[in-house]
This record gives structure tokens, C-alpha cells and sequence, in this order.
């Protein structure tokens, strides 16, 4: 569990970077904490093993029952963050702000379905 929120900590920190350098412009700072982002959206359904619910985590049932759709969710992240990267390479302005908003539908489209508001303990 601890492993996981690190991860998840981690992305929310990559996410909020790659927001500030969206304002400015940062393209080599998108690139390279989209990349980040796919290296542990890559990580995402190992990181939760059947049974890893005791203890403090806010991980909703969900993420065993509907496994499939949670590989799904983590897939559509790596693949989000991986057209973000290559249009901060690309330098396309555009681009850059539709694929912002799509990594942050992926990572809010998952947390809807499978992530509990509270820790529960």
C-alpha cells in the first residue's frame, strides 16, 4: 500500500508540474514528466495484488472486481501521456493543452470509478 501511494503521490506531482509548465510553455519539462508518467502508469495494476486492502488506502473494491476496466484506466493514462510527450516534443501549443486535459481525464476518470474519497482503516 505504501509502495502504491508513493507512485500515486508521484504522478499527482508530475501531473501538477506538467500543468505550470503548460502555462509557460515548458516543453521540455511536459515531455519529460509525461514521460515519467507512463513509466508508472506502466506500474499501476501491480502496485494494488488481490487481498492489499487492509490498512490505510482509499483502493475501492472495484479495483479486483472490475480488474479488466482497471487495466483499462491505467492503459489509457500511459497512452495520454505518451501523445502529451510527443506533442511537447512536437513544441504543437495546441496539441499540448487538448493532451493536458486528457491526462487529467485519465488520472480523474479513474479515481471516479476506483478510489474511495476518504482512507478507510
Amino acid at each position: 500500500i505504501e509502495k502504491r501511494q508513493k507512485v500515486m503521490k508521484g504522478q499527482s506531482a508530475d501531473a501538477k508540474a506538467i500543468k505550470a509548465a503548460a502555462e509557460s510553455k515548458d516543453y521540455a519539462t511536459i515531455e519529460m514528466k509525461a514521460k515519467d508518467l507512463m513509466g508508472s502508469s506502466e506500474k499501476i495494476p501491480e502496485l494494488f495484488p488481490k487481498g492489499s486492502t487492509q490498512g490505510k488506502t482509499k483502493a475501492k473494491a472495484e479495483i479486483w472486481e472490475k480488474g479488466d476496466d482497471f487495466r483499462k484506466n491505467a492503459k489509457n493514462l500511459n497512452k495520454a501521456a505518451g501523445e502529451l510527450a510527443a506533442a511537447a516534443k512536437a513544441k504543437d501549443d495546441a496539441a499540448v493543452g487538448e493532451k493536458v486535459k486528457a491526462v487529467s481525464g485519465a488520472c480523474g476518470g479513474c479515481h471516479k470509478a476506483f478510489r474511495e474519497e476518504k482512507y478507510k482503516e
